[in-house]
């Protein structure tokens, strides 16, 4: 509803003003002269009854305004019970997706005490269909080397550090064109070699090598780090196999390998510094 302006007030004032004057004059006439009160009373009426019409009015506009004061203030107050409870449910939500994130590092360390990890945030992902890497801020000065295995907190592999400086190393993916692991089918027990590809890379796919011309590997198989010569912990989990191809020579068999780790909304990663051997 619209406030009247200050003009509409000024000029019930004055109007009241004007009123309550003749009423005076006219009650002043009334009673000094016995031929008037009859005509006092005439005239007076009609202006009694705009002075009440007039504070009926004012008294009505300012109960609005006293009331349209009262829910203003209410719905500040309701704005702000709602922003307290909606920073409550975001902070209930952090907490609880925290404790989860705990959780499973907690997990992760105990399933894994073999590996020495560091924990690192991710600042950059960066990716194409040629290669796919993500920086991250931890560096040499956190004992990171390049070739140290990443993973998520999942205890996927992620990539490698391909590069590092003090306090920063670059991630290369397991996705990347020149990412290359030994691997592991881990039902058979078949070594392979993980490989990035240019034409599975857009497809979030990699490829699984080296199986020969009759590979022990099928649909859904396990895939697993082999850990030979030292250079990646062992049984780290790269994927699953998806299905199985033939190779351009028509001879040779690969399979495509869909890689457990997910790079969306991916924020922490842990860095294997180093690894106890386990024959």
């Amino acid at each position: 509803m619209k406030r009247p302006s200050n003009r509409f007030f000024i000029t019930l004032l004055a109007l009241a003003a004007a009123v309550a004057v003749l009423l005076s004059v006219m009650t002043y006439f009334s009673t000094t002269s016995a031929a008037l009160p009859n005509l006092a009373g005439i005239v007076v009426s009609p202006f009694r009854s705009v002075s009440a019409a007039i504070s009926e009015t004012f008294g009505r506009w300012s109960g609005y305004f006293t009331e349209a004061d009262e829910l203003r203030e209410e719905n500040r107050q309701l704005k702000l019970r709602i922003a307290e409870m909606e920073e409550t449910v975001r902070q209930a939500t952090f907490d609880r997706e925290e404790n989860a994130h705990l959780r499973k590092v907690a997990e992760l360390r105990e399933q894994r005490r073999d590996l020495h990890l560091e924990s690192a945030r991710v600042l950059v992902q960066d990716s194409s269909n040629w290669y796919s890497q993500l920086t991250i801020n931890k560096g040499t000065a956190h004992d990171l080397t390049v070739g140290d295995a990443v993973i998520t907190e999942e205890g996927y592999l992620l990539g490698v550090v391909a590069e590092a400086g003090s306090n920063w190393a670059t991630v290369r993916t397991v996705l990347d064109s020149e990412s290359s692991i030994g691997a592991l089918v881990f039902r058979s027990g078949g070594s392979a070699l993980a490989q990035g590809d240019f034409a599975l890379m857009h497809e979030g796919r990699l490829r699984l090598g080296y199986l020969g011309t009759e590979p022990d590997v099928v649909a859904g198989d396990l895939i697993v780090t082999s850990g030979l010569r030292d250079y990646y912990p062992s049984q780290l989990v790269i994927g699953y196999v998806e299905e199985i191809r033939t190779g351009d020579d028509g001879l040779s068999r690969y399979a495509v390998l869909r890689p457990e780790m997910d790079l969306d909304g991916l924020t922490q990663v842990y860095v294997v510094t180093s690894f106890d051997i386990v024959d």
